[in-house]
């Protein structure tokens, strides 16, 4: 580690503003080298006198300008910066996003590079640059299956097809397999990516009630008995937001209640493969009507843009391969072989348990960081679900942290009934937020969250 230390008496500006100005100033001059790692900044913020929340802003301000990356447990690290000239790259500031957290290592980088090179120099067959069949490469396809088939789903290269995420996947299953005006039935609280395609395609939501183990198959029955049901979506592990993970003896249980309704099911199991031993998916209990989702962005990095859509039966693969064509034409092919390459080589669960690492580190955080029994988790996972006092308005708690680089969205941006809705927020632990910044965060959202946030207030 570094002894760095900043001079702020030659700096102008506020102090976080100071921190971040020294901190390129030595980048510049050679004094702190690509690589170095900087200074926890709960030592900085002793050292220098000042407020911890200050250093934070400092490091986050830095790391906006591309001066330095978090690497998690391991801290704040100078990057490489281009030869002669402070290249100011584009940095992911989108706030709302639920990212897995950056693993403590160059794992990610290293597996890229090790099955990229294999992609390159293999002599058999062109690299991956070309257009694809509909559905995906067959080697692709054939790799998603035989993940799917570990997991006890019954499903084979001509029911598995290729897509540019979990997104994309979605899009084409409402698009070919329901119709404008059709009900789906969802938990209260749902994955906003739906509530827009919903919308976008004129289905009609209806909300079923759910508890800590997810919509109930009481609540769906009767609601099926009551009204015209032509669908169900579910997120069965780790849903987003609330973080409700269906057992075994629940997903039989929806499964039955979906056979006799005769119901099209879309299990987006975005976070199904994040638990050590992961739980039987709706689609392995009724394989004839589930639409099975199994994406990277969630397990590994949302950058791949890579996941696989398990189909009914074979016509239903071939519409989902016409709509994923029209609208993307194929998923990113050289993204797709990579993470084929991953699976044989076992590089894919060697990257999701630097993942599942980096989240039980975090998970330590959040646990000395927050009141038990405030807050929804699991071990997991990397998004907490923190229902909010009546009174208390979400968007003042989200302006408070934002400038802390912790990721916070508003439950109403969830809720298929904004008007009835109880205020609540999903804190998302992931990302490229270093652990020293998330502490800091989470301390500050815990005083916030505790009272009922009503008037807007500014730190310094």
């Amino acid at each position: 580690m570094h002894n760095w230390l900043p001079d702020l008496d030659t700096v102008a500006g506020p102090k976080y503003r100071a921190i971040a100005d020294a901190m390129e100033r030595d980048i510049l001059a050679g004094r702190l080298a690509a690589g170095t790692r900087l200074p926890p900044q709960r030592v900085l913020a002793e050292t220098l006198g000042i407020d911890l929340t200050t250093v934070s802003r400092g490091y986050g301000e830095a790391q906006r300008r591309g001066l330095i990356g978090g690497e998690g447990r391991r801290g704040s690290f100078v990057l490489t910066q281009a030869a002669g000239k402070n290249v100011e790259l584009d940095q992911p500031v989108e706030t709302s996003m639920n990212a897995p957290p950056q693993p403590a290592s160059n794992v990610l980088a290293n597996a890229w590079r090790t099955a990229s090179e294999i992609l390159l120099t293999q002599t058999s067959i062109p690299p991956p640059f070309h257009y694809q069949p509909g559905g995906g490469m067959a080697s692709v396809r054939a790799a998603g299956a035989t993940l799917l088939q570990t997991r006890g789903i019954d499903c084979g290269v001509d029911t598995v097809v290729v897509t540019a995420g979990g997104q994309h996947g979605l899009h084409a299953i409402v698009s070919t397999a329901l119709r404008p005006g059709d009900a789906v039935a969802v938990a209260p609280f749902t994955y906003p990516g739906f509530l827009s395609l919903a919308r976008r395609y004129g289905l009609r939501l209806i909300p079923i009630a759910a508890d800590k183990k997810g919509v109930l198959p009481e609540a769906l029955a009767e609601t099926c008995q009551r009204e015209k049901i032509k669908g169900l979506y579910v997120i069965p592990t780790n849903d987003n937001p609330t973080t409700a993970t269906m057992d075994l003896a629940r997903r039989e249980a929806i499964a039955q209640v979906a056979a006799r309704a005769d119901l099209i099911v879309i299990e987006d199991d975005a976070y199904g493969l994040l638990p050590e031993a992961p739980i039987a998916s709706l689609a392995s209990l009724i394989p004839d009507r589930t639409f099975h989702i199994c994406s990277t962005s969630k397990i590994i990095s949302p950058g791949l843009r890579i996941a696989w859509v398990r189909a009914p039966d074979i016509g239903a693969a071939w519409h989902l391969a016409t709509d994923l064509h029209e609208t993307a034409i194929m998923a990113p092919p050289f993204n797709a072989a990579v993470v084929a390459v991953w699976l044989e080589t076992g590089d894919f669960w060697r990257l999701a348990q630097e993942v599942r690492s980096e989240v039980r580190a975090r998970q330590e955080l959040v646990a000395a960081a927050l009141t038990p029994g405030s807050y929804r988790t699991q071990a997991y996972g990397y998004h907490l679900w923190l229902p909010l006092l009546p009174g208390s308005d979400p968007a003042i708690i989200i302006d408070t942290l934002r400038p802390y680089g912790l990721s916070l969205s508003a439950s109403d941006a969830f809720a298929v009934d904004k008007a009835s809705a109880p205020h609540g927020l999903r804190v998302t632990t992931g990302g490229l937020i270093s652990g020293d910044a998330l502490t800091s965060a989470l301390s500050l959202l815990r005083e916030v969250a505790t009272g009922s946030a009503t008037q807007k207030f500014s730190l310094v």
